[in-house]
């Protein structure tokens, strides 16, 4: 067992790129109340995958956590064949980016998904060939399964989904938002017993994620390394900024992550 734990953190790091370290670090305004976003810097959140389908276009975001595997919500319904996972995208209305564009070769979502609950919602890809590291493609650590996380963090979610809660207006360029966590309690005030233990709760001060952020990232810093702490699973329909948006709790799957990768 401490062989494979050693292993996996091996495969996991991916040779000398240490996981959740940008090579182009991130500028955050927390001034900024993805609705109510702001632009990110380029290359900044070298994780952040756009999940796209043969014609172009992008439904779901999701995080690079080795060289072969990505992670996303299950409500993505990604399909080996019919999508793509888009590596080092920022501005998607420009043709001259040095994309990565892999072709998936499973999709493998938790076995205890219920999509009418949004309970367990995670999916892992894995790559048909490795993602190749530069400066602007890189992975993000795992929450590990006895994440403590402290009040006061930063956090932060990234997405190209709607910029508001009414018409369809998606921005060009990766918008990432500083948001609080919200503890269960909190959370449960507004959403009920719908909160399971499974998910983790952040916003509600003015920003929120949106339709077409599903599947990206929630991260937090602790040191110099972001952590993946949550995945983009759902929330109010408008996109209400003063809601806290629920996303799936990585720490609560990282053995089952772990598993997966292992064995296949």
């Amino acid at each position: 067992m401490l062989l494979l734990s050693l292993t996996l953190s091996l495969v996991l790091l991916g040779s000398s790129w240490g996981c959740g370290i940008p090579a182009i670090k991130p500028a955050l305004s927390f001034s900024q109340r993805i609705v109510n976003g702001e632009n990110a810097v380029l290359g900044s959140w070298p994780w952040q995958v756009s999940l796209q389908d043969s014609s172009g276009f992008h439904f779901c975001g999701g995080s690079l956590i080795s060289q072969s595997w990505v992670v996303t919500a299950a409500h993505c319904n990604v399909s080996p064949g019919r999508h793509f996972v888009v590596l080092g995208e920022y501005d998607r209305s420009s043709n001259a980016e040095p994309l990565q564009v892999l072709s998936v070769s499973r999709a493998i979502t938790h076995p205890s998904w219920n999509s009418t609950t949004m309970n367990n919602d995670v999916t892992l890809l894995k790559l048909a060939s490795p993602a190749q590291y530069t400066t602007r493609i890189s992975p993000v650590c795992l929450a590990s399964s006895n994440e403590a996380l402290t009040e006061g963090l930063t956090c932060v979610t990234t997405g190209w989904g709607r910029l508001s809660g009414v018409g369809n207006v998606t921005p060009a360029h990766l918008q990432q938002v500083a948001l609080p966590l919200v503890t269960v309690n909190q959370c449960r005030q507004y959403w009920g017993s719908s909160i399971t233990d499974s998910m983790i709760c952040a916003g509600g001060a003015g920003a929120s994620s949106c339709q077409g952020d599903s599947g990206g990232p929630l991260v937090c810093q602790k040191g110099n390394t972001w952590v993946l702490i949550g995945i983009v699973s759902w929330g109010t329909k408008n996109c209400n900024v003063r809601a806290p948006a629920v996303y799936t709790r990585v720490s609560k799957f990282s053995t089952w992550i772990n598993q997966v990768i292992a064995y296949n």
